[in-house]
């Protein structure tokens, strides 16, 4: 028998007004509780690493504000069993009967929980150096793959992040369920779908090196000489780069791209993402040349305001676009290629309007929320009765 689902979930940022907005994995679990609280199934969600503590009570979200355990030594250690601490506390008192935690950092392990943890692979630390091709610390892949160990399931957005993430970490007869991330498809609209800038290429996301970014000023360079009123703006916030050592992978950019390419860019960094939808609905195409990810959720929103999106073809890219019909996908080091299909949607606008019309489709059908939280339901339930039979 179904038994009445309060979930809790473990995040490290929150796109709540309490702590502001925040893409990627906030978003995403963000948008699954929303959902869940309009079906009267409660939630509560613990955020860790914060500045100050505190309990929001929202009709079925209570909303757990921790901040760091204040122990000088050993933090990796008291941090987790504080969390875990208050956890526990919380199930006993509440009545939480599954628990979900993210991947990275392997922020459950040392942490035991007596109902079921599921752990979601929004992208390990393991996961991300894999795709780079960069060296993880040992003290990381263990402590991740120790966190995978305590799970009784996994979830992953895409298949392609889930049997890499299996590979990895060597899961080989765990099960992994796929369950993409969702949106409310009515909060990404476009009511004008052929009004939009001539010309402009955006991009939304952290500038940092694992994005694809430092692809942009060879891509804007060839794209600029065949369309010269191209223009590109630059929307997130700025980024250490780790191969460099730079503090900056924006000065890094600027340092690329060709001076009369450069009068063409504009920076624009973290803005209110009341804005960010703006600027999405006025680009001629959305760019994300990322060489990293495991979803990539501004890739859907932007598909799903008809907008023309050219995206990295990196394996999980597959499982959100249909290249040539819901958008194109190239490989963000194949610059050639990837200029030429920017500059076959700035100059064609039927195709223009055809990509972004598709693209919309294909989010209805693959990425709404409404049939995502039910996919996330009954394995929740599946999940809790196979802990009750054992």
């Amino acid at each position: 028998m179904a038994v009445k689902l309060h979930v809790a979930y473990i995040v490290s940022h929150y796109p709540h007004k309490a702590f502001g907005h925040d893409g990627g994995l906030g978003t995403s679990v963000y948008n699954l509780v929303e959902k869940l609280n309009v079906l009267d199934i409660k939630v509560s969600v613990f955020i860790y690493g914060q500045k100050k503590e505190f309990i929001l009570e929202e009709d079925n979200v209570t909303i757990y504000s921790l901040t760091n355990s204040q122990f000088p030594f050993f933090k990796f250690y008291f941090n987790r069993k504080k969390i875990e601490k208050i956890i526990n506390q919380t199930i006993a008192k509440k009545g939480i009967n599954i628990i979900e935690a993210p991947d990275w950092t392997g922020i459950t392990a040392l942490m035991k929980f007596k109902i079921p943890l599921v752990i979601r692979f929004h992208g390990s630390d393991a996961y991300f150096c894999n795709l780079e091709n960069r060296k993880q610390k040992l003290k990381n892949y263990w402590s991740e793959k120790l966190a995978l160990n305590q799970a009784k399931a996994f979830i992953a957005p895409t298949t392609f992040a889930g049997e890499l993430s299996r590979k990895i970490f060597k899961l080989k007869n765990k099960e992994i369920k796929t369950i993409h991330y969702g949106i409310e498809l009515q909060n990404f609209t476009n009511a004008f779908p052929k009004v939009y800038e001539k010309g402009l290429i955006l991009y939304v996301g952290t500038l940092i090196r694992k994005k694809g970014v430092l692809e942009l000023p060879e891509i804007f360079n060839r794209v600029h000489k065949e369309f010269p009123q191209a223009k590109l703006v630059l929307i997130g916030s700025d980024a250490y780069d780790i191969k460099t050592n730079s503090n900056s992978t924006w000065q890094l950019m600027q340092n690329q791209f060709k001076d009369d390419d450069l009068s063409y860019v504009e920076y624009l960094g973290k803005i209110p993402y009341n804005e960010v939808e703006n600027y999405i609905k006025n680009a001629n195409v959305c760019v994300f040349p990322t060489f990293a990810e495991t979803l990539g959720m501004v890739t859907i929103e932007s598909m799903a305001m008809q907008k023309a999106v050219v995206n990295s073809s990196i394996g999980w890219a597959q499982e959100l676009i249909v290249d040539g019909e819901s958008g194109f996908l190239v490989h963000p080091a194949e610059h050639d290629l990837f200029a030429k299909r920017i500059t076959e949607l700035l100059t064609d606008d039927s195709l223009c309007l055809k990509i972004g019309e598709q693209a919309r489709t294909r989010v209805e059908d693959k990425f709404d929320i409404n049939k995502i939280v039910t996919e996330n339901i009954e394995f929740y339930q599946k999940i809790i009765n196979q802990h009750q039979n054992r």
